[in-house]
């Protein structure tokens, strides 16, 4: 018999298939995956020199554009401490004096005392223009006191139903905003121009496919995210323009302040263009436990471990989420929840599961993202409702964020149940996984590292956070490939399988093969789209 030539053949390496790493060659011929087998042939070979071919991550909760945008301004992600952050301030202001504002963001709340920075602080250094620099997590941001001035912020003004100011000992704004808060001084902010956001997409796609990913879910399609206009034109600019060039879903987003009457808008935005899909809603129910406006079942605690009389925050009522997520689901929208603490979780779960009785099952693969803390009774409701769990690895760890501003603030019965993967999946729920890139690492290894060991990449693994919750390097790289793709309606990537695009990351070594404790050194040396070159560190 005459052996078939393919036109590309990845050898000499280990493939992950079935949740599992396995010796096996794989052929590519055009966009899909032909064969998965011993002695195959190709026009062009690609040696993996003992390294793991994977099906191309699939990022199922990022906000690329903004990330890429921020990459492009004044950048505080790579930075850690506050004196860098007013250094690169200085900088970036000196740099640009044609600017009417800085703009910028990335910074950490473990650099300030109590997470909260001061105007003063940037008063300092930037007193004639206003400042505005969301936080790394989008959940707050800090500001100057132009700001404060120009946005009409003063002692007077009352915290908005979906946020807090942080206020001085006299009532005056201390130049630190949290969630909705912040929009008091966002909506002020200048927004990005079409070439701003175009670049930043660029940027970021660049990113993500150094990181072996081949697709995403942005999980804010709609403006409001850092002061940006709708998202949903950069994205079919880039469709129809050929620069996208990954597979990707948006989630609309919902607007809390409204109701029913913005479905036809949603609707109208719904559809396809080239590698692009918009059928998914995304609704944020609750906030973040760092900012005490997470949802939770019990109060938080106060700095001597006291309990207050805040329990977070449900930006949707629990009742007319219910009529939301039964009407979206009715339409067969997908609906994508942000549930961070376990009163969210259930709310959440409780909405699809109305849905799910008024409607019957449609298949929508809805999902709830980031599950910080879910009550252990609501983990057999996600495969009994066919909900997807997205999950966010790297923040299951021993670090300031967790160790100084949340753990002392939660009842220790919810400090003890955050991040439950593994609870999760003994349940069988289905996993997906996500970076929340910009406001962690978009990187999928540092993620896995977290997943598996519970402990900080280059951090010693003997203090694991929560060990029992740990899941194996399998479960969390099926949860990364054909999990996601799953979640975002991609059935015919997330696997390595003849027929299946030729979505694919070379990575320079097999984990499997290695210590758990060195995953997070594991590099991405090429990814394929539908079997074409788009990265190499070769």
């Amino acid at each position: 018999m005459q052996r078939v030539t393919h036109d590309l053949v990845f050898t000499n390496g280990t493939v992950f298939a079935g949740g599992r790493a396995r010796r096996a060659d794989v052929a590519v011929d055009g966009e899909r995956i032909i064969a998965v087998g011993d002695g195959l042939t190709g026009r062009e070979t690609v040696d993996l020199d003992g390294g793991l071919l994977m099906p191309g991550f699939q990022d199922a909760h990022v906000h690329p554009i903004a990330a890429g945008v921020q990459l492009l301004r004044c950048d505080l992600a790579s930075l850690d401490s506050a004196d860098e952050y007013l250094r690169t301030v200085r900088r970036y202001a000196a740099a640009h004096p044609d600017l009417d504002w800085i703009i910028g963001g990335g910074w950490s709340m473990e650099a300030f005392p109590g997470g909260t920075p001061t105007r003063q602080a940037l008063d300092a250094i930037v007193a004639d223009r206003p400042v505005y620099l969301p936080n790394r997590d989008s959940h707050g941001a800090w500001v100057n006191t132009r700001a404060l001035e120009l946005a009409g912020i003063g002692r007077s003004t009352p915290d908005p139903v979906d946020g807090r100011i942080e206020r001085e000992p006299d009532g005056h704004p201390s130049g630190t905003l949290h969630e909705g808060a912040a929009d008091l001084v966002g909506r002020h902010v200048p927004a990005a121009t079409d070439a701003e956001l175009d670049a930043g997409l660029r940027a970021a796609q660049e990113v993500l496919f150094s990181y072996g990913v081949t697709g995403w879910q942005d999980a804010w399609v709609g403006p409001g995210l850092h002061g940006h206009r709708d998202l949903l034109p950069v994205y079919l600019r880039a469709a129809a323009n050929g620069a996208l060039r990954a597979r990707v879903g948006g989630a609309l987003w919902w607007e809390r302040d409204r109701g029913l009457d913005q479905l036809a808008e949603l609707r109208a935005r719904r559809g396809t263009a080239g590698r692009f899909t918009a059928r998914t809603v995304k609704i944020m129910q609750d906030g973040v436990a760092e900012n005490f406006t997470a949802a939770m079942s019990l109060p938080y605690r106060d700095a001597c471990g006291g309990a207050t009389a805040n329990a977070g925050l449900s930006f949707v009522d629990p009742a007319l989420l219910k009529e939301y997520v039964t009407r979206l689901d009715a339409e067969d929208f997908q609906v994508h929840l942000h549930a961070l603490g376990d009163r969210a979780v259930r709310e959440a779960l409780d909405a699809i599961e109305a849905a799910r009785v008024a409607n019957g099952p449609r298949g929508n693969r809805h999902q709830l993202a980031h599950l910080q803390v879910v009550h252990p009774d609501d983990f057999d409701r996600f495969a009994a409702l066919d909900v997807t769990a997205n999950l966010q690895a790297l923040w299951a760890c021993h670090e300031p964020q967790m160790d100084e501003l949340t753990i002392p603030f939660l009842d220790p019965v919810l400090a003890a149940r955050q991040y439950p993967f593994a609870g999760l999946r003994d349940a069988g729920a289905r996993l997906a996984a996500g970076s929340d890139w910009m406001v962690s690492s978009p990187d999928p290894m540092l993620a896995a590292h977290v997943a598996v060991n519970r402990t900080a990449p280059g951090e010693p693994v003997d203090r694991p956070f929560l060990p029992a919750q740990a899941l194996t390097l399998g479960d969390f790289l099926t949860a990364y490939t054909e999990g996601s793709a799953f979640v975002c309606h991609r059935d015919s990537t997330g696997r390595i399988a003849p027929g299946l695009f030729a979505d694919l990351a070379v990575l320079d070594r097999d984990p499997f093969a290695r210590p758990a404790a060195e995953i997070a050194l594991t590099r991405v040396r090429r990814t394929y789209v539908g079997g074409e070159l788009v990265f190499s560190a070769d």
